[in-house]
């Protein structure tokens, strides 16, 4: 019943939605509010802003992308800033068409898609709201039943620019049925739909010999021309192409370059002076975004034909590579993950994140930097610091790298081998070993690539490998090291004792005879040396511990375990190895006694509780740890 109540409420909104009235009715709305007739680039444009905009350093984050594109925020801010922005202020840029270029599986139909749907719900809002000549099958801009003559004086009484000339559908029905009197032609609210043919038009190539150009600009009805005596007669045409349809709002053109030469004529004129030609009429005003979507190769080919070369000038490309960071790659993972029926499959931490490496590492390019690899690279690109670089270091080596991001492993690639290890019969969870293993297997099934290939992306399935190593002893660490959190805590307030009386020159009372010592070497670079602090910087760190104690005194704040994560790292390896023993035998042992049983199930308690795991690949990845230990 509650659904049901859903669907009148969903039915009441449509009501309250829809708007007849004349163009006199119309004009008052422009009046009160003239966004109402914003052209189709401008209607994109504030769509994506309305969405809201976040800046990050130099680089701006829409958020109308950010819940189905990752990764991408630099090229999409070029997309948005280079191309709709002037385009939505009536620059000529608007009248090209946007080229997206980039690999498969990049993006790219995605981000079509997502502009597609965002239309369509954003002409269902106050912000959006368009309007039409009622049965007008372009949708036509009411504002152009305005005689040419009449609209400079328009301009200054409304402040708003017309451009574009009547369909000829609406030219003789304003003539016919209504004797010229435009005030009385009734107009409608027109809400945006691919799938009502309103606003939205996809046009897919197929074969040149069967194809017909009326599927872009519309064709005769054979059986009117009897009735209305003239081909020429608009009655006896079917506007209804998708040059047609997608009338004040966008058309993608799929796949544009693989399209027969006569299809892409017709671009010509749309894409430099906004008109096309259809039957035999005058040219027809279209106010629409036309979008393509192509590869490099093809593109290569399409800029090297020199009868290309005019469309070529009336395009701009926005280049579309993959994602490079390792974090957004594991949102596309889980993205297209959970569009699936596999909820009973558990996955285990860290399990995209492998494929996401391999994935990522694949995809970059040697940087000629000294010092510089590419697992370096990779970290730096996530927003993590590496020895001997900082992030001011990244514009510099994204400069460096011309196209990066334009091949490697594409996401469909590892989704299917990821499918392939989820949904075997006996699976009930998959680790990252299953995952890197799936990948593996599915090179040996690759027909396309080359040994060279085949053995840099073994390469980088070894990589993501020993990186998953150090993260899975980082994080059994983590859950060993709680069991001893108060072996921690005292371990770090000794060693702030320590510190506090090398850098004031002082000595430290025994607690128990009261005898003065002087501050312990041997346990400050135990600890110093487990995050590489070296015998010549361990002055500068342990000044700098002071220094952030003191502040932390000022503010009458408490310098605790968390406050210094450098110094917690150091505090948490110096434990773990003092423990490494501990966690060996544990875990290693076929036969564990009560007290390493104790302790086992603690971290495996820890580890299902705090990190995600279940209990099968619990016991999983300490099992695996042992054997790291042991080897």
């Amino acid at each position: 019943m509650d659904f049901l109540r859903l669907i009148e409420e969903y039915r009441s909104l449509e009501k309250q939605l829809a708007w007849e009235g004349t163009f006199k009715d119309y004009l008052d709305l422009v009046r009160e509010k003239p966004h109402v007739c914003q052209l189709a680039h401008a209607r994109i444009y504030n769509m994506i802003r309305t969405a809201g905009v976040e800046e990050k350093g130099s680089i701006k984050n829409y958020y109308f992308f950010s819940t189905e594109i990752f990764g991408l925020e630099k090229t999409l801010e070029k997309l948005v800033e280079e191309y709709f922005h002037p385009a939505a202020r009536r620059l000529d840029v608007r009248k090209r068409i946007l080229l997206l270029m980039g690999p498969v599986s990049g993006g790219k139909s995605t981000l079509v898609a997502m502009l597609k749907r965002g239309l369509e719900k954003y002409s269902r809002t106050g912000e959006g709201a368009l309007y039409g000549i009622k049965g007008c099958p372009m949708h036509e801009e009411p504002l152009h039943l305005i005689p040419r003559e009449l609209r400079e004086e328009f301009q200054k009484i409304y402040n708003v620019y017309i451009e574009g000339e009547l369909c000829p559908s609406c030219r003789m029905m304003v003539d016919v049925e209504y004797g010229g009197n435009i005030e009385k032609v009734p107009v409608e609210r027109v809400f945006l739909s691919e799938d009502n043919r309103s606003g939205i038009g996809t046009f897919t190539p197929s074969d040149p010999k069967s194809q017909d150009i009326a599927d872009l600009t519309g064709s005769m009805d054979f059986s009117t021309i009897t009735e209305y005596g003239s081909e020429s007669d608009p009655r006896a045409y079917r506007f209804d192409g998708e040059l047609n349809i997608a009338n004040r709002g966008m058309m993608e053109f799929q796949e544009m370059l693989k399209c027969d030469e006569k299809f892409l004529w017709n671009l010509l004129s749309l894409s430099q002076e906004g008109n096309f030609k259809a039957g035999r009429f005058a040219l027809i005003y279209a106010d629409e975004m036309i979008v393509a979507h192509t590869n490099e190769n093809e593109y290569k080919g399409f800029i090297s034909n020199k009868k290309n070369e005019a469309l070529q000038s009336r395009i701009i490309v926005i280049k579309i590579p993959y994602n490079l960071k390792v974090t957004d790659e594991v949102k596309i993972y889980e993205k297209l993950i959970k569009q699936s029926d596999l909820r009973n499959i558990h996955i285990a931490p860290h399990a995209m994140r492998v494929a996401s490496i391999f994935s990522v590492l694949s995809r970059l390019k040697e940087s000629k930097k000294q010092g510089m690899d590419l697992v370096k690279k990779m970290k730096l690109y996530d927003g993590e610091d590496v020895e001997g670089f900082k992030q001011k270091d990244l514009h510099e080596l994204q400069n460096e790298a011309v196209d990066e991001g334009m091949s490697g492993v594409d996401p469909r690639y590892v989704i299917n081998r990821l499918s392939s290890a989820l949904i075997r019969t006996s699976t009930q969870c998959i680790n990252p070993l299953d995952v890197l293993r799936a990948l593996k297997e599915g090179l040996d099934q690759h027909p396309s690539i080359t040994k060279e290939e085949r053995d840099n992306l073994l390469n980088f399935i070894s990589v993501a490998r020993k990186e998953y190593d150090e993260m899975a002893k980082k994080e059994v660490q983590k859950a060993f090291v709680y069991s001893y959190e108060e072996s921690a805590k005292i371990l770090f307030e000794n060693y702030l004792d320590n510190v506090e009386a090398y850098c004031n020159g002082a000595k430290l009372k025994d607690p128990i005879t009261d005898e003065e010592l002087e501050p312990d070497e041997k346990l400050m670079r135990s600890i110093e040396e487990q995050i590489g602090i070296s015998e010549s910087a361990k002055k500068a760190f342990r000044e700098e511990i002071l220094i952030r104690l003191s502040s932390y005194a000022r503010k009458n704040k408490r310098f605790d375990y968390n406050s210094h994560e450098r110094l917690r790292e150091a505090i948490e390896k110096k434990l773990f190895a003092d423990l490494k023993d501990v966690v060996k035998i544990t875990t290693s042992t076929k036969t564990p006694d009560a007290e390493q049983l104790k302790r086992i199930n603690q971290v495996s308690a820890r580890l299902i509780s705090d990190h995600g795991y279940c209990p099968n690949c619990a016991n999983e990845l300490l099992r695996y740890i042992g054997s790291l230990l042991n080897r």
